[in-house]
Protein backbone atom coordinates (compact mmCIF):
# COMPACT_ATOMS: atom_id res chain seq x y z
CA UNK A 1 0.00 0.00 0.00
CA UNK A 2 1.20 3.09 -0.99
CA UNK A 3 0.17 6.71 1.18
CA UNK A 4 0.43 9.87 -0.30
CA UNK A 5 -0.96 13.74 0.37
CA UNK A 6 -3.40 13.74 -2.46
CA UNK A 7 -6.60 16.32 -2.86
CA UNK A 8 -7.21 17.22 0.89
CA UNK A 9 -4.88 14.94 2.96
CA UNK A 10 -2.94 11.80 3.29
CA UNK A 11 -4.83 8.98 1.47
CA UNK A 12 -4.18 5.33 0.59
CA UNK A 13 -3.06 3.93 -2.61
CA UNK A 14 -3.08 0.04 -3.90
CA UNK A 15 -3.44 -1.46 -6.89
CA UNK A 16 -5.15 -5.05 -5.57
CA UNK A 17 -6.04 -8.05 -7.68
CA UNK A 18 -9.52 -7.13 -7.80
CA UNK A 19 -8.72 -3.51 -9.69
CA UNK A 20 -6.00 -4.81 -11.80
CA UNK A 21 -8.53 -6.06 -14.62
CA UNK A 22 -9.78 -2.61 -14.61
CA UNK A 23 -7.22 -0.88 -15.39
CA UNK A 24 -6.18 -3.00 -17.80
CA UNK A 25 -9.74 -2.34 -18.87
CA UNK A 26 -9.63 0.77 -18.98
CA UNK A 27 -6.22 1.71 -20.61
CA UNK A 28 -6.44 -1.50 -23.09
CA UNK A 29 -3.09 -2.42 -21.70
CA UNK A 30 -1.78 -5.09 -19.50
CA UNK A 31 -0.16 -4.34 -16.35
CA UNK A 32 2.75 -5.68 -17.10
CA UNK A 33 2.53 -3.13 -20.16
CA UNK A 34 1.89 -0.18 -18.00
CA UNK A 35 4.55 -0.78 -16.09
CA UNK A 36 7.02 -1.27 -18.26
CA UNK A 37 6.22 1.58 -19.91
CA UNK A 38 6.45 3.66 -16.43
CA UNK A 39 8.20 7.18 -17.89
CA UNK A 40 6.11 6.95 -20.51
CA UNK A 41 2.77 6.54 -19.07
CA UNK A 42 -0.31 8.42 -21.12
CA UNK A 43 -2.79 10.33 -19.34
CA UNK A 44 -5.52 7.86 -18.93
CA UNK A 45 -2.47 5.07 -17.67
CA UNK A 46 -2.20 7.86 -14.73
CA UNK A 47 -5.42 9.18 -14.16
CA UNK A 48 -6.79 4.81 -14.27
CA UNK A 49 -4.27 4.01 -11.84
CA UNK A 50 -4.52 7.10 -9.32
CA UNK A 51 -8.47 6.00 -9.36
CA UNK A 52 -7.94 2.66 -9.10
CA UNK A 53 -5.06 3.26 -6.57
CA UNK A 54 -7.68 4.90 -4.17
CA UNK A 55 -10.21 2.61 -4.68
CA UNK A 56 -7.89 -0.34 -3.76
CA UNK A 57 -6.50 1.35 -1.40
CA UNK A 58 -10.30 1.83 0.38
CA UNK A 59 -11.31 5.24 -1.33
CA UNK A 60 -15.44 4.69 -2.45
CA UNK A 61 -15.33 5.01 -6.40
CA UNK A 62 -17.00 7.76 -6.77
CA UNK A 63 -15.32 9.59 -4.62
CA UNK A 64 -12.00 8.18 -6.58
CA UNK A 65 -13.24 9.61 -9.66
CA UNK A 66 -14.78 12.75 -7.85
CA UNK A 67 -10.82 13.11 -6.05
CA UNK A 68 -9.48 12.44 -9.58
CA UNK A 69 -10.88 14.72 -11.62
CA UNK A 70 -10.97 17.49 -9.66
CA UNK A 71 -7.48 17.56 -8.51
CA UNK A 72 -5.15 15.93 -11.52
CA UNK A 73 -6.21 18.69 -13.52
CA UNK A 74 -5.62 21.19 -11.13
CA UNK A 75 -1.95 20.34 -10.27
CA UNK A 76 0.86 19.72 -12.42
CA UNK A 77 0.78 16.83 -14.42
CA UNK A 78 4.22 15.69 -13.00
CA UNK A 79 2.72 15.31 -9.91
CA UNK A 80 0.25 12.69 -10.80
CA UNK A 81 2.93 10.82 -13.08
CA UNK A 82 5.17 10.65 -10.00
CA UNK A 83 2.11 9.31 -8.22
CA UNK A 84 0.78 6.78 -10.52
CA UNK A 85 4.62 5.95 -10.88
CA UNK A 86 4.77 4.86 -6.73
CA UNK A 87 1.84 3.24 -6.81
CA UNK A 88 2.64 0.69 -9.50
CA UNK A 89 6.22 0.33 -8.05
CA UNK A 90 4.43 -0.49 -4.71
CA UNK A 91 2.04 -3.37 -6.79
CA UNK A 92 5.67 -4.28 -8.88
CA UNK A 93 8.39 -4.63 -5.84
CA UNK A 94 6.09 -4.19 -2.78
CA UNK A 95 6.12 -1.31 -0.43
CA UNK A 96 9.33 0.19 0.76
CA UNK A 97 9.96 -0.78 4.23
CA UNK A 98 9.86 2.35 6.43
CA UNK A 99 13.05 3.67 7.20
CA UNK A 100 14.30 2.71 11.06
CA UNK A 101 16.19 5.22 13.25
CA UNK A 102 18.47 4.21 15.80
CA UNK A 103 17.58 5.64 19.36
CA UNK A 104 21.05 6.25 20.97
Amino acid sequence: MHTAFFGDRERAFALTPLVIPELQRTTAKGIGAIIDSLRRLTYAEITETIRLGLVGGGTQPGEAAALVSTYVPARPLGEANILAIDILTDLWVGPVAEEVKDDF
